[in-house]
């Protein structure tokens, strides 16, 4: 599921040794976490793929920043400061601006909406809202008897690549957690996390979409 925020596209390059990218799934407590140092790349949808009549790019296509946080450090810091059942986690540009922060969704015990910010540098919580969703049955109908947090979703799809976001996936007859992780070159890979498993398997709908854009591309 993706929260009713607009969210810019995130792309994630790690500089670890050189490079090469490192992304660590961890099990056990928060000290066993792994941390992973990426460069963000986050290119605005409206024109990520415009150029000038000169072929140059135009001057908002790229903002770029350095993520040293995690998906689940992020998720932690957020439920710290804010208590209750994060739905989602992801990588932003706060307000359009050039700031990128992680922003975290969590749904209190009183059914009450809270996006949080956090420091992607320092894991520092910036500040929090609370905001008007529409689908609080649905989501918690979704995560009853689930077993498996967005932090463990995070974690376990780290072993795939640096996570630039983790949400609640609760439409349809697969309710599940979706990640998306980066690699060392920008690959992008869609990925679905069980509820009570959290087993990591690849998103093959997702892919099958891509597939079917990538065709259309070319037609």
């Amino acid at each position: 599921m993706k929260r009713n925020i607009v969210i810019a596209a995130v792309t994630a390059a790690a500089l670890i040794g050189g490079g090469t990218a490192t992304a660590l799934a961890t099990t056990g407590d928060d000290q066993g976490s792994a941390r992973q140092a990426a460069t963000t790349q986050l290119s605005n949808d409206d024109v990520r793929d415009d150029r000038d009549d000169d072929g140059g790019r135009d001057d908002d296509a790229e903002k770029t920043v350095s993520a040293d946080v995690t998906a689940s450090e992020a998720i932690a810091s957020a439920l710290k400061h804010t208590s209750g059942t994060v739905v989602s986690a992801e990588l932003d540009d706060e307000d359009d601006g050039d700031k990128v922060v992680w922003k975290v969704d969590v749904l209190s015990g009183d059914n009450t909406w809270h996006s949080v910010s956090v420091d992607p540098a320092g894991g520092k919580v910036l500040g929090a809202h609370t905001e008007d969703e529409d689908d609080t049955a649905q989501v918690r109908a979704a995560l009853k008897g689930s077993s498996v947090t967005a932090e463990e979703a995070a974690k376990a799809a780290a072993g795939k690549g640096v996570v630039t976001s983790v949400d609640l996936d609760e439409d349809g007859k697969d309710k599940s957690w979706e990640a998306e992780t980066r690699k060392s070159g920008g690959a992008e890979q869609d990925w679905k996390i069980g509820l009570t498993s959290g087993k990591v398997t690849a998103d093959r709908a997702d892919a099958q979409d891509d597939d079917a854009d990538d065709a259309d591309d070319q037609d």
